[in-house]
């Protein structure tokens, strides 16, 4: 158990920004009396250790900047609680990939520079669970890379946590790309990349596996990124992704906003955001080669872990299964004893799914 819990962080995510994209995040946005003392010691810590930044960038340069990728990252897509994390986390136990860690996700100007020091004192402090669902918390745990493009720069979508007023601007832009300018693609192409590198270079990967439910509205511009790029889809059933998705947005927006929205205004933009995700990527996922993507049922991959992971290295020829397989097996079977949230469904719940995500039942078969 750390120091702080989530739910009473005195600061958010925004201290490990750099100066420039905190600036330009935070910029004409009105932040809420009730945050401001959160916003003013995010300011002031990201203000004191902004700086750094300059000392990665220094040595990211001389070591990586240089470097090409020697393969083409897998992309672990879906909304939000389709399973993507149980997904990244028993890939990532092959060693050959890399990922973007939980520290680097808060931290990721102080990864070249300072991590010992700085990753230590998160560990010190960080909670041992998530909130929302009782995974495992820990700094070197692979972890979504959306939280540190956020702070890397302000073209990103998770900048609704920090002003959720916007989200549904944010999601056209950042989420979708459908409003985003060629300077902002620009800098993301960059900044995604450069993140790439790092992360590989830390986790000594080969290959970045990505788990990062945004990525699933961006399939167009990442094949254009990586034209040889593997993708695993998930979907799961839509009355379990509204009820776990509303609990996991509730709860994890307290302690992050510096802007109030209403539990009422976050149930109507997941409804619209679900909505708008599944059909860019369905409109989308034909960029995609062929031999490229699999499309996987969350509830079939949670009932055979192995079998169906073997299956995807199989029809994505992603080499390193025979070598990963005993420390994948370790990693599946210490989870069959993990608890999940269960989730009954009310009749608001299933009117609502019914009523919005229908295209998504019907496709996928999903009932209750």
């Amino acid at each position: 158990m750390g120091l702080l819990e989530f739910n009473k962080l005195p600061i958010n995510t925004l201290v490990g920004a750099d100066w420039k994209t905190f600036k330009s995040i935070t910029a004409n946005r009105e932040i809420d009396a009730a945050y401001k003392g959160k916003y003013r010691l995010t300011k002031a810590v990201c203000q004191l250790l902004s700086p750094l930044a300059t000392l990665q960038n220094k040595r990211y340069e001389k070591l990586l900047a240089d470097q090409p990728l020697e393969h083409d990252p897998v992309f672990i897509l879906g909304h939000w609680r389709s399973g993507t994390t149980f997904v990244h986390n028993v890939f990532s136990c092959d060693k050959h990939f890399g990922y973007n860690t939980t520290y680097q996700t808060v931290f990721p100007h102080l990864m070249m520079w300072g991590q010992p020091f700085f990753k230590k004192n998160m560990s010190w402090l960080m909670p041992d669970k998530r909130p929302t669902d009782n995974m495992e918390l820990a700094v070197d745990l692979p972890q979504e890379e959306e939280f540190a493009l956020a702070n890397m720069m302000p073209y990103t979508y998770y900048n609704f946590w920090f002003l959720p007023k916007y989200q549904q601007e944010y999601a056209d832009k950042y989420l979708l790309f459908d409003d985003i300018s060629e300077a902002e693609l620009k800098v993301f192409e960059e900044v995604f990349t450069k993140l790439i590198k790092i992360s590989l270079w830390n986790t000594k990967g080969t290959q970045f596996l990505s788990k990062n439910p945004p990525h699933t509205g961006r399939v167009k511009e990442l094949v254009k990124m990586f034209p040889n790029a593997k993708f695993i889809y998930l979907m799961r059933n839509p009355y379990t992704v509204f009820e776990s998705t509303r609990s996991f947005f509730t709860n994890t927006i307290q302690p992050l906003k510096l802007e109030d929205i209403s539990n009422e205004q976050i149930e109507e933009n997941i409804l619209s955001i679900y909505a708008k995700l599944y059909h860019k990527y369905e409109s989308d996922k034909k960029f995609i080669p062929e031999g490229n993507l699999i499309e996987v049922k969350f509830e079939d991959f949670e009932a055979d872990a192995m079998g169906m992971t073997e299956n995807i290295y199989k029809s994505l020829s992603i080499p390193g299964f025979t070598e990963a397989r005993a420390d994948i097996e370790k990693y599946v079977g210490g989870k069959k004893g993990y608890k999940k949230n269960k989730y009954k469904y009310d009749d608001r719940t299933i009117r609502l799914v019914e009523d919005n995500w229908d295209f998504a039942l019907k496709q996928w078969d999903y009932n209750l």
